[in-house]
């Protein structure tokens, strides 16, 4: 992940007819102190939509149809305010889980997009029972130094949350949060980053979710990461995009959600 919007290489800087951030009335769930917002369009099996960092719940109609979509905003993005503790991946994965347990979803196919990523592989690790099949795109599992290239590596260590503020990104935060606060959510996300130690070796073992590996060929997570994570996970299928930089999926989304759906929506 880089927050650098010069390079656009994470987080995306616009988003386009594709791709279309929700805008109906969504509600409000109390997961511990968070007031977690979500939403929940059409009918069909479950797919949990989880967002990048600085985004807010986005569906995607490639993968909607005949589904029943719930998308959220994580912890201190979009219309979910922030509350005091740290973001991690595996909060955020049991504040997902919780939520699905007050929507008495008892299995559910995800799709994880950078962060959102992270948290579906945190889900699959710590709720098995719930997760049926997994798809993520531009997702690693080591730690930050170990599954970045050089140069994407040299932009995130130099951000701060001062820095890095483009209006792409911050305007509809601000809009949209119930209580905005840029820099805070900035140093939140670039700490959490740095902070990740990895999930184990051991950990993505004993995923038992069908998972679906994805990222671009460069300006995203290294071949290798990529690589080792499907060597490591028993059921998993991997997708490297030619030509593609971490923001396609808001440039162009169905040159990765076609395959992500094929895999979806596969028969047993």
């Amino acid at each position: 992940m880089n927050p650098s919007a010069e390079t656009n290489t994470a987080m995306p800087a616009h988003q386009d007819h594709a791709t279309r951030e929700t805008s109906v009335d969504g509600k409000y769930a109390s997961v511990g102190d968070l007031k977690m917002y979500y939403e929940i369009h059409g009918t069909g099996r479950p797919l949990v939509l989880l967002h990048g960092a600085f985004m807010s719940a986005t569906v995607y109609p490639g993968l909607a149809e005949g589904r029943q979509v719930i998308a959220v905003d994580l912890q201190g993005h979009g219309r979910t305010a922030d509350i005091d503790r740290p973001f991690t991946y595996e909060q955020m994965a049991d504040d997902t889980a919780a939520l699905l347990k007050q929507l008495e979803i008892e299995q559910t196919d995800v799709f994880g997009y950078s962060l959102g990523g992270k948290v579906g592989l945190a889900l699959a690790i710590r709720h098995p029972e719930l997760v049926r099949r997994l798809a993520i795109f531009g997702a690693a599992y080591r730690s930050f130094e170990e599954s970045f290239p050089p140069n994407v590596l040299k932009i995130f260590n130099e951000a701060t949350p001062e820095s890095f503020a483009p209006k792409e990104l911050k305007e509809p935060y601000e809009k949209m949060s119930p209580a905005p606060n840029w820099l805070g959510l900035a140093a939140k996300i670039l700490q959490s980053v740095r902070s990740f130690k990895g999930f184990s070796p051991e950990q993505m073992k004993a995923i038992k979710a069908e998972v679906f590996i994805s990222a671009g060929d460069h300006n995203d997570v290294s071949l290798e990461d990529l690589v080792e994570m499907h060597k490591l996970i028993p059921k998993s299928q991997l997708a490297v995009f030619p030509n593609t930089e971490h923001v396609v999926v808001m440039t162009d989304p169905e040159k990765v959600l076609v395959p992500v759906r094929e895999f979806l929506n596969a028969q047993e």
